[in-house]
């Protein structure tokens, strides 16, 4: 999950770069007054986004492979434990019965 994060990260930040090399050559239109900064911001974000959704395919679909993994050990543990109280459930209820 972290090295997808990461790279979900470095594509953003090549694009933030591209965005402001665009921006401040003049080939991108720049914000209104202050709002600049957020503009570039902004468009890397709109811009890097669908290119992660292509290039990151197969990293995503790992990560959550795993995350479906550890939730699956979760639940077969907790299915364990609750088995085994109810194991202890019923012996205390047999000695009850039989004293």
């Amino acid at each position: 999950m972290l090295r997808y994060t990461l790279m979900r990260l470095g594509i953003f930040a090549g694009c933030l770069v591209v965005v402001w090399g665009l921006v401040y050559s003049g080939l991108a239109p720049r914000g209104l007054g202050d709002s600049n900064g957020l503009w570039v911001v902004l468009l890397a974000l709109l811009i890097s986004a669908p290119i992660s959704f292509v290039v990151l395919r197969k990293e995503r679909d790992r990560a959550s492979e795993r995350i479906v993994q550890r939730v699956d050990r979760v639940k077969a543990n907790l299915e364990a434990n609750r088995k085994q109280e109810d194991d202890v459930d019923d012996a205390a209820r047999a000695q009850g019965t039989a004293s």
